[in-house]
């Protein structure tokens, strides 16, 4: 197959699927975003990150390096050691999930059976889904060497949705379940993605008028099953080898990928609710990650090992083909470099709106918003690091993939002990200044190598991270226009709707809003509720003895109030001290109450 036909179906691959997967993607934003109005911040926590964790360790350690190096074989591929080595995933996948599930039952801290009900069971089943899906890897990377789009997109969103539907359905009739909905659901998924490939592949192989099955490498169903003869060894032993180079760097980039969820769950930095938060907004903010870049990483990735030459020089290959390469990498940075400033852009002026929709005043107040602009940024250099490092992996030789795992290492450790240091000193956004400490530095290596890779030849795809002044004052024009209609939003909901006929209205306005004591009720309100964030709820309206008072009251009477204290025998003398009185009250009882205070807090 000529680099030209590899191009196309690399590029069918990224993007002729796109459209169903935004479609799917949708369905499941939608899911997620009802399903969250019924969860607690803790289980949310418990099941996206500790046990999610189990389950993408599991998955990653047993499966990443097997399939990196079994889609880098060339045309004389041998089908059936491949798929020898593709099986060994599974009993590799059985060890990690005993050996890990040990340690999340019986080392890491378990959570209140009374908050978080049956997390025994949810990390038994989630060990278990992880060495279900592990059963279909041979199907899995034969339909990624033979580029079939739609079964990959098709098979992962109807395995989320059907996930998705059935946590929502137990959520709203069988909410005391815990997370035995979870566990459910996670082993739903795993055993649909695996049924998908196996009947796809099935009904392909038996039909004997498929054009596609024309092309396959196997011709029956089972040859896709271990084959043991003794003409020949069991597996291809230089795919071992290079098996074991990429699962050394695997585990160090597991690390690095996941980092902060390990973080979390060995060192406590943050509580279970705070975890959940974090974790909707990592989720949120990595959408377009996965929705986009993840597909030019995967496809790319085939397409630029297909074309070179593993540890070949550019100079002593066929000049066509390096070419087609580095005009390909110099399109992909440019199209990454520019999605990840749109996002950065547009992401940093809107993150609270985009909050509010998705989950509520649970993720639009506190440090939601923060966490979402932080990872706006990240975002940008997710983009561009996924598009260096598919051309840096698929040509690096194994001996430079081998010295490559030494810098991981490096990172990994410094990345761990950086995020401990930033998540203390700043809370959970320290995680993600350190991902994006982690990911420039990842950034400067695949640079690195692909300016030596291309030094002795004329071509220059890195010039795809230039960009013209013109378009750079665009962005910068819209940055601030986005800004500035961000600031004047947030202005125009502190704007007064009070009472007609408030004796003090004009007097109101000027002092701004803030909640009100617990003493003290109210009869006019100048933003949404400062707790539940909500412009419809009762406290937003007149409030009149809503919180023991007997009558309305006056602005005289409240900063008579703010200025003696509300509390008995506890003077408030500054705007400041007043403030955060009430807020360490609010935070105690949890009351959702408003009224008048002064803006500069």
């Amino acid at each position: 197959m000529g680099s030209r036909e590899v191009l196309g179906q690399a590029a069918r691959l990224a993007s002729s699927g796109l459209l169903l997967q935004v479609l799917f993607r949708l369905i499941t934003f939608v899911l997620n975003a009802f399903i969250l109005r019924f969860l607690s911040k803790e289980i949310v926590g418990i099941v996206n990150v500790r046990l999610t964790l189990l389950y993408s360790t599991t998955i990653f350690l047993a499966r990443e390096a097997f399939r990196r190096a079994c889609l880098s074989g060339g045309t004389q591929q041998d089908w059936s050691q491949t798929f020898n080595l593709l099986w060994l995933t599974v009993p590799l996948g059985v060890f990690w999930s005993l050996l890990l599930g040990w340690v999340w039952l019986q080392l890491l801290e378990v959570p209140d059976p009374n908050v978080v009900p049956h997390y025994g069971t949810g990390v038994v089943v989630f060990g278990l889904s992880a060495v279900v899906e592990l059963l279909g890897e041979p199907f899995w990377v034969l339909a990624q060497a033979q580029m079939f789009v739609k079964l990959k997109v098709i098979a992962e969103s109807l395995s989320v949705i059907l996930k998705s539907v059935l946590i929502a359905f137990f959520v709203l009739w069988l909410p005391h379940w815990g997370l035995y909905i979870f566990s459910l659901a996670q082993l739903l998924y795993t055993a649909v993605l695996v049924l998908c490939y196996v009947i796809y592949f099935t009904k392909l192989l038996g039909s004997s008028e498929s054009t596609k099955q024309q092309t396959l490498p196997v011709s029956r169903i089972t040859d896709l099953l271990p084959n043991i003869t003794r003409s020949r060894a069991f597996v291809n032993w230089k795919e071992a080898k290079l098996t074991w180079s990429f699962f050394k760097q695997s585990f160090l980039k597991q690390i690095l990928t996941e980092g902060e969820r390990y973080v979390m769950t060995f060192l406590n930095v943050l509580n279970f609710g705070d975890q959940g938060v974090y974790d909707i907004v990592n989720n949120l903010g990595s959408l377009v990650a996965r929705l986009i870049f993840q597909p030019i990483e995967e496809s790319f990735y085939i397409f630029f090992a297909k074309v070179l030459e593993r540890g070949k020089d550019a100079t002593l290959q066929k000049q066509e083909d390096v070419a087609m390469a580095a005009a390909v990498l110099e399109s992909l940075l440019r199209l990454a470099l520019l999605t990840g400033l749109t996002i950065t852009i547009f992401g940093f002026a809107y993150s609270q709106l985009a909050l509010d929709i998705y989950g509520g005043a649970m993720l639009s107040s506190g440090s939601g918003p923060v966490l979402l602009r932080s990872y706006c940024l990240y975002v940008l250099l997710l983009a561009i690091n996924g598009v260096t490092e598919c051309f840096t992996f698929a040509a690096m030789s194994k001996e430079e993939v081998d010295r490559y795992n030494f810098t991981m290492l490096a990172l990994s450790s410094s990345f761990l002990a950086l995020s401990y240091v930033l998540t203390r000193w700043c809370g959970s956004v320290g995680f993600i200044l350190a991902n994006c400490f982690n990911m420039g530095i990842r950034i400067t290596q695949s640079l690195c190598f692909i300016h030596r890779y291309y030094k002795r030849s004329p071509h220059r795809p890195l010039a795809g991270l230039y960009l013209s002044p013109v378009l750079l004052g665009a962005f910068a024009l819209s940055g601030g226009i986005t800004g500035v209609s961000e600031v004047r939003k947030q202005r125009h909901r502190e704007v007064a709707s009070f009472a007609v006929g408030h004796p003090a209205r004009k007097k109101v306005a000027e002092l701004g809003v803030g909640p009100l004591p617990r003493q003290i009720g109210c009869s006019l309100i100048l933003r949404p509720c400062a707790i539940c964030g909500e412009d419809s709820h009762p406290c937003s309206l007149l409030l009149w003895g809503h919180h023991g008072s007997q009558g309305k009251v006056t602005v005289q009477q409240f900063l008579g109030a703010w200025r003696g204290g509300w509390r008995a025998g506890v003077p408030v003398h500054s705007k400041a001290g007043a403030w955060a009185m009430f807020r360490r009250e609010v935070d105690q009882s949890h009351t959702s109450a408003c009224a008048v205070l002064p803006d500069n807090k």
